[in-house]
């Protein structure tokens, strides 16, 4: 009897932490429901993930296998455990990677032919990676695009780099950034009510019309167009009139979020516990936390590329120090611009009774963790729709991208968040901690975030919407070569 391979999905994510974070979620999504899968990561992050988890940490994995490109920069000078530069990659990502992935894929198929793998029969990319549909359109085989930002954060860079097409944008000069006219209501994109210029993706903000990062945005829309299909990591109850809009320009879309949701209800299996963290983990964190009583701790965590000056970060240092909460506060290595940060002796010598430093987390354990009651956050998505899926409000300062319009909807779509201004200061910082953790707002935040939490599973669970758009988009895209 002839056997029938499994399916076999090369999955790419962009090259950066958050990245790489949600599209593993999605791989073991699909490994669950029986592909076998190959994940490519690029030398420097694939070191610095063999580093953070030690060198056998991916070995022995059944059907799950991980691959590697290079991504043609100039090697960062130390231990380059750090984040990449994200025009750096973009451009790199434009100009190399197509040559990279080509020998990927010749390789791949050596090894099928060889009986070692199923052969390829589709591809799962990040929709910044956007080379990746001409090799599934050369290899007539499906591709799903996935967006690992929001839903509103898409459609918005989508509309900002058609602009720069027909000439309404760049800005004339950076006078524009500070005269107040950001504060423009963005009426002219559907979906997004109530919505600023300055909650839009940072693209409005480039004056220059030959900005990489622009020629970047528009191949990405141009290469959506062109894919099989997308998948959203995000929901109809969180983004419903930005998907209503975004589905009349791209109606082949799938929203399979919050991602992070499907996952804690599937079956449990070996891939468990792989994780993708490129810092080492600081797991004493949360033998720590299990000191603290019921939601009285602030986790505070700025994800993997903001960075900030030694005056912001001492300015966040004394807020969180004089709300005198117990908080729990992870400062990368590279998270001050010039170097690493040493807080005083003085400084850590009157908080040592309530406050611990880390330099990373496994977040979600942390987010999930009963002492947490509130997350000083960057808004990034992943962080965004983890923070809902436990059910904790947020203290919001973004610093680009999809921050800025992420803390928009956390704090007037959903309402369950407090915004701290971009030019941060202490006495800020303390009285919007104690507002979210033991204030009235906070208080209602907090309802408001656990009846999100509740629908998110609701959405997530066999049966729910995201769950059955979960396998349609595996039946009606990446199965239709079967």
């Amino acid at each position: 009897m002839l056997k029938i391979s499994k399916p076999h999905a090369v999955l790419t994510p962009f090259p950066l932490q958050g990245h790489i974070n949600a599209l593993l979620k999605v791989a073991k999504l699909l490994h669950l429901r029986g592909f076998h899968i190959t994940f490519v990561n690029t030398e420097y992050n694939q070191k610095r993930l063999l580093k953070s988890k030690g060198p056998n940490a991916f070995d022995g994995f059944t059907d799950f296998t991980f691959e590697t490109i290079p991504d043609g920069l100039t090697p960062i000078e130390g231990d380059g455990d750090v984040s990449q530069d994200v025009h750096s990659l973009s451009e790199s990502i434009m100009k190399n990677f197509h040559h990279f992935f080509s020998e990927l894929l010749a390789k791949l198929h050596e090894s099928a032919i060889a009986g070692l793998i199923p052969p390829v029969t589709c591809f799962v990319s990040d929709c910044y990676m956007p080379f990746t549909v001409k090799f599934a359109k050369e290899h007539a085989l499906p591709i799903l695009l996935y967006s690992p930002c929001s839903a509103g954060y898409f459609l918005s860079s989508y509309y900002v780099s058609k602009l720069f097409q027909t000439g309404e944008l760049p800005l004339k000069d950076k006078s524009y950034l500070t005269n107040e006219y950001l504060d423009t209501k963005a009426d002219w994109i559907p979906g997004l009510k109530n919505f600023r210029l300055k909650d839009l993706t940072t693209l409005i903000r480039i004056t220059d019309p030959n900005d990489l990062s622009i020629k970047f945005a528009t191949e990405v829309g141009d290469k959506c167009h062109a894919a099989s299909a997308m998948i959203f990591n995000t929901s109809k109850e969180l983004e419903n009139d930005i998907l209503n809009a975004l589905n009349s320009i791209f109606p082949s879309l799938y929203t399979i979020g919050p991602v992070s949701s499907i996952l804690n209800q599937s079956p449990r299996n070996h891939l468990e516990y792989l994780d993708s963290n490129l810092w080492k983990e600081d797991t004493e964190c949360l033998e720590w936390l299990e000191l603290k009583e019921a939601g009285s701790v602030v986790y505070v965590n700025f994800g993997s590329i903001t960075v900030m000056n030694e005056e912001k970060l001492l300015e966040f240092a004394r807020g969180l120090a004089n709300s005198k909460k117990p908080f729990l506060w992870i400062i990368r290595p590279d998270l001050v611009i010039g170097g690493s940060m040493v807080l005083s002796s003085e400084f850590l010598k009157e908080i040592a009774d309530r406050g611990l430093i880390a330099s990373w987390c496994p977040q979600e354990k942390v987010l999930n963790h009963p002492s947490i009651g509130g997350f000083l956050t960057h808004c990034g998505w992943n962080s965004t729709t983890e923070s809902i899926c436990a059910g904790v409000p947020m203290l919001c300062w973004p610093f680009f991208a999809d921050q800025p319009l992420n803390r928009r909807l956390i704090c007037h779509e959903w309402e369950i968040g407090l915004e701290l201004d971009t030019d941060v200061k202490r006495e800020e910082v303390e009285k919007l901690i104690n507002e979210l953790m033991v204030g009235e707002k906070g208080k209602k935040m907090k309802k408001k975030a656990m009846e999100m939490k509740k629908r998110a599973e609701n959405d997530t669970k066999p049966g729910g919407c995201s769950y059955m758009n979960l396998d349609k988009a595996i039946k009606e895209v990446l199965l239709t070569k079967r």
